[in-house]
């Protein structure tokens, strides 16, 4: 029957040329983008941003009053207070004010030097989150409330932290393991505030993202042990903003045994601000999933209008099998040609780009390989759908138009701020565009304070679980395709 039915697939008139074309319009799309993009800066090519001990693109910029640290040691402070700036933040962006953005840090950190995007450990005090141990840009957790003595102990490559409320009691918060920690690193203090970030619709169906300066001060006392401090300001170019040449210039202060800190700058895990993600190069799928819908649609339909599927189920009396025969070669030929057009696009684009200077943010060879893959997938889930309608309603213009309906047309509107954001969500949860979180390769995380939206191409979904709903919708409409052929006539 798989054989049966793929015969009729590649002899469908069009048939084979339309899955050509899907794959010649992702190649394309991909290939004319890339060689169009060009990336530089003042004096020359843009700088890499810096990356992270995992390979992922991060933020590494703050404040730190530091010493060498040889071998083992442990280092103990209490934050006594904490105060920050935001510059012109909403309502009204006519004022500075006196506040900290949510995740403002002061605490201890251990470091391998002062290179940004270098490992690191450390336990700190945010503005709104309490207490956090975080660690090489990614790890991230809670510690007790309440508390303002901090301790970071070091033992080979294993950091561990710990918390207080009254310097006496101490509370383990986590140990973590720094593969390859060198002996000699860099221990000490250390304050980052990052930029204020909000998003606003700006009344014409798209978003305006503002980032506002923001700096932070804290006064650490009881530091032991004390003295011997060098002031970095890791991660800064430049002369620095207005506020910090006339007002409050970012560094290290120290009077009457506290210590004085002020800086701006965020330790973190870096988003598509640092650079096009990967998923960009094979935008041209969004196009070649009309014409699969098209062609998976006329699959079946295409043998009610001729009369044919009499013929076929007077062939093969059991109908479900027709159904499932028609589905199983529809996803393979849809899948392999989703496959086919990643795998020609990727390289040639991240080739094309990287010669004009763009920097693409680098994934691992797993969320690399799941793009790949996704990119099949995705299309053969939608063509499976399409399949599916195509069996129910036995019209072909009716089954493509509820396909793009239900596929097509949420993702539109989600990942162009048509609808708010939160609608956006629901959208890319519920229906079957979901899938394309599939193709996320940069995810969201909670210490980072950015507004994290579908118009940015963040997913609320898990990848494997957006494509999870898709796979439903689709499983749906094929089983609700196979209970039409059993009751009604062909």
């Amino acid at each position: 029957m798989l054989r049966a039915e793929w015969t009729k697939l590649r002899t469908l008139p069009g048939s084979m040329i339309a899955l050509l074309v899907a794959i010649t319009l992702t190649v394309a799309f991909g290939l004319l983008t890339a060689a169009g993009t060009h990336t530089s800066c003042l004096g020359g090519p843009c700088p890499d941003p810096p990356v992270g001990p995992d390979g992922q693109v991060v933020t590494d910029s703050f404040s730190f009053a530091h010493r060498p640290l040889d071998g083992d040691g442990t280092l103990t402070a209490r934050v006594t207070s904490m105060t920050g700036i935001i510059t012109y933040p909403p309502p009204h962006n006519d004022e500075i004010v006196n506040e900290m953005v949510p995740w403002a840090k002061a605490g201890l950190m251990i470091k391998d030097g002062t290179k940004p995007g270098s490992p690191y450990a450390s336990v700190l005090l945010t503005a709104a989150h309490g207490v956090r141990m975080q660690h090489n840009f990614t790890g991230d957790a809670a510690g007790p409330p309440g508390a303002r003595w901090l301790r970071l102990d070091r033992k080979g490559e294993t950091i561990t932290g710990y918390a207080s409320a009254d310097g006496t009691s101490w509370t383990k918060i986590s140990a973590v393991r720094l593969d390859g920690l060198p002996r000699q690193v860099q221990i000490g203090l250390f304050v980052a505030s990052p930029s204020n970030v909000t998003a606003e619709a700006n009344g014409r169906g798209g978003r305006v993202v503002k980032a506002r300066f923001t700096q932070a001060t804290a006064v650490f006392d009881e530091v032991g042990p004390g003295g011997g401090w060098t002031y970095d300001g890791v991660g800064r170019t430049g002369d620095g903003t207005d506020w910090e040449k006339f007002h409050q210039p970012p560094g290290m202060r120290e009077s009457g045994g506290s210590l004085t800190i002020s800086g701006s700058g965020d330790i973190a895990p870096a988003g598509r601000e640092a650079g096009p993600p990967l998923e960009q190069t094979v935008a041209g799928l969004f196009a070649a999933l009309f014409v699969v819908i098209v062609v998976a649609a006329m699959f079946i339909t295409a043998e009610y209008r001729r009369g044919l599927i009499r013929t076929t189920l007077i062939a093969t009396p059991r109908r479900h099998r027709t159904v499932v025969a028609k589905a199983g070669v529809m996803f393979a030929a849809t899948f392999v040609t989703g496959l086919i057009a990643a795998l020609l696009t990727l390289p040639v684009s991240l080739r094309l780009l990287r010669a004009g200077g763009t920097f693409i943010a680098p994934v691992g060879f797993g969320v690399g390989l799941r793009i790949v893959v996704g990119c099949g997938l995705v299309l053969s889930l939608a063509a499976l759908l399409a399949y599916g309608m195509g069996v129910v309603l036995r019209r072909g213009i009716a089954a493509m138009a509820c396909a793009v309906l239900l596929v097509v047309v949420p993702h539109m509107l989600a990942t162009t701020s048509v609808v708010p954001d939160e609608a956006a969500r629901w959208l890319l949860r519920v229906t079957p565009a979901a899938g394309f979180a599939i193709l996320q390769s940069i995810p969201a995380y909670a210490q980072v304070q950015y507004p994290y939206a579908p118009a940015d191409g963040y997913f609320p979904l898990a990848p494997w679980a957006g494509l999870g709903v898709t796979a439903l919708w689709a499983t749906a409409f094929v089983a609700l395709g196979v209970v039409r052929i059993r009751r009604g006539d062909a």
